[in-house]
């Protein structure tokens, strides 16, 4: 049996193919068009996702979309609010897309065609995906089918839905409201308000605390502070990059003063701010989750949603719920609901018994040597071919003597995280690495951090919380004796969102940290995603380009070691986002 998934008409647009009970492809559109965060129809995705099978042999076709879903409750919404029938014959048009999208694909006439609610899917991708034969299952975001968060129960292959959230509440709303108050205005600019908190202090914690309340699973906002109930929210979910209006009302400007213009110098005020904001989302998600663990009383807990993206928070559930054990989805944002899309059709709906397991996400592209080699031979670059053991030994030394490194393996990762397959690499024992690849390879805002992965069995000596985060969705303490010793993945709170690294799941990635921990002592490396203000690279072209027109140092790709010495006459010498914009820092 065939089943593809797909998210489309939203933010995050995806395809994701499961074959006999198994993942074996997943990738986001943004990743062959090159547009962050695109939304419209993933043609792209969905084809790639069927080549290897055939349009004939897809069985069933699951969208993360539902345009029936609590209709009602829209149609008497909108009847008493005249001055919004506009905005809603918007929302009806792209429900219409919705509806027509299986004719998109020139599907077979025995395909059968599903419409998935959209946090049902998100439950689906989190519940299915985990280890666990029972947990609480809960999805939180902005909006999605009419509903902000939802939360079930699950057994086995099937999960009893329990409580919902509907609009116009949502703890996702919430955030996004403050993001853009700070000056982060673009789609998914969530996490840099999350990442500037760690600067300040929630001095502004009791005033916030006003505008949301979370009690017996039931968020309430302060309406007055927004707008997206009364004025409309301006979305655009049609080709191209999702763009979202301004959420907060006059009344955040009367209480909290005026809004940062974006790229305009960061205070310590703005700090402040983000890290109450952080502090009362915080306390509303926990509130949340400790009231589906009072309904379930289950010990594992598996999560989905923007707001399970939220890694500050996630790295405090167990010290502030009675969960023992987490499941966060790695593709916890809308593109993971290709992925449960599939997964509730396939479990909920058919009753197919559970034989899959998310342990990776390496479900995207891969690449032969040849290929990387045809794409070097394109541009003119010079690279060596090296086997296994002499490339890890070549790439850790390269690491160890402070060389950033393109690490280009194996399939492209589904999920907003680099793990391991299109990364950049990097020594964390090295202070001014930060800024290095903040100013000169990344070009982005220098409070930005970065990620240390780690050996999944060396994590308690460098975190006080020892339990596996493999897919870099929770932040723990480092410990205090250790910040020194890794301070490039010392965040300004102590925190480090990590990735614990197994052998059996990344064996290559493994072995090379375990070179550079030979080398160095330190069994930790700085992950970040290899891009530049681009979505993460797919082919070896986009992965060359981004080498030579940044400071990066090494690429590796496959089997092929390239060095930026080796190439300097077809290499740019571009300026720093942080030259041409010096004030963007806290406290400038």
């Amino acid at each position: 049996m065939n089943i593809l998934g797909i998210n489309a008409y939203h933010g995050d647009a995806s395809a994701a193919l499961f074959s006999n009970g198994q993942l074996v492809r997943a990738v986001e559109e943004e990743r062959f068009n090159r547009v962050k965060h695109c939304a419209g129809f993933p043609k792209t995705a969905a084809d790639w996702c069927i080549a290897s099978i055939g349009t004939d042999a897809v069985n069933h076709v699951a969208l993360s979309r539902d345009p029936k879903a609590h209709l009602w409750r829209k149609v008497f919404r909108a009847a008493f609010r005249p001055q919004a029938w506009k905005r809603f014959g918007s929302r009806a048009g792209n429900l219409a897309q919705a509806g027509r999208f299986a004719s998109e694909l020139q599907l077979a006439p025995h395909t059968q065609v599903h419409f998935v609610e959209h946090h049902r899917a998100h439950l689906a991708s989190a519940f299915f995906c985990s280890p666990f034969e029972e947990a609480a299952v809960v999805s939180i975001d902005g909006f999605g089918d009419y509903s902000s968060a939802m939360w079930a129960h699950g057994r086995g292959n099937k999960m009893d839905m329990l409580g919902a959230v509907h609009f116009p509440h949502s703890l996702g709303i919430f955030y996004t409201a403050f993001t853009q108050f700070l000056g982060f205005h673009n789609f998914g600019d969530e996490y840099k308000m999350m990442g500037l908190s760690a600067y300040g202090q929630p001095r502004y914690r009791s005033q916030i605390s006003q505008l949301v309340k979370t009690e017996n699973g039931d968020i309430r906002l302060d309406l007055d502070y927004f707008t997206h109930h009364s004025q409309g929210l301006a979305m655009n979910w049609d080709e191209g990059a999702p763009k979202i209006g301004v959420v907060y009302s006059g009344k955040m400007i009367d209480v909290f003063g005026e809004p940062r213009q974006p790229r305009t110098e960061l205070l310590p005020k703005h700090a402040d701010m983000a890290a109450s904001v952080q502090a009362v989302l915080e306390e509303n998600y926990f509130a949340l989750l400790n009231h589906v663990h009072k309904a379930t009383g289950s010990k594992a807990v598996c999560l989905a949603g923007g707001v399970a993206l939220n890694c500050v928070a996630n790295g405090k559930i167990f010290e502030n719920t009675p969960f023992e054990k987490v499941y966060v989805q790695p593709a916890a944002n809308d593109s993971g609901t290709s992925i449960g899309a599939a997964l509730y059709v396939q479990h909920q709906l058919l009753g197919a018994p559970r034989e899959f397991e998310m342990k990776h996400v390496y479900y995207g592209p891969s690449y032969h040597d040849d290929e990387i080699a045809n794409a070097a031979r394109a541009v003119g670059a010079r690279f060596e071919k090296l086997d296994r053991e002499t490339l890890l030994e070549r790439t850790a030394e390269a690491l160890a003597d402070g060389l950033v490194t393109g690490w280009f393996q194996g399939g492209m990762e589904i999920g907003p995280r680099a793990l391991g397959a299109r990364s950049i690499l990097a020594d964390p024992r090295r202070m001014e690495m930060k800024d290095t690849l903040n100013l000169r390879i990344k070009f982005r805002e220098p409070f930005r951090p970065f990620c240390p992965s780690i050996l999944a069995d060396r994590v308690g000596e460098y975190f006080e919380n020892s339990h596996p985060s493999p897919f870099m969705v929770k932040a723990y303490k480092i410990r205090p004796s250790q910040r020194d010793r890794i301070p490039a993945v010392t965040h300004g709170d102590g925190t480090g969102r990590l990735q614990t690294v197994e052998r059996d799941v990344n064996p290559l990635y493994y072995d090379l940290i375990d070179r550079f921990s030979r080398r160095s002592g330190v069994p930790v490396l700085i992950n970040t995603s290899f891009n530049e203000n681009e979505p993460m690279v797919n082919t070896p072209q986009e992965a060359l380009d981004c080498f030579l027109r940044t400071k990066m140092d090494v690429l590796v790709m496959g089997s092929c070691f390239f060095a930026k010495t080796a190439n300097r006459e077809i290499s740019e010498d571009r300026a720093a986002f942080g030259e041409t914009n010096p004030k963007e820092c806290v406290g400038a």
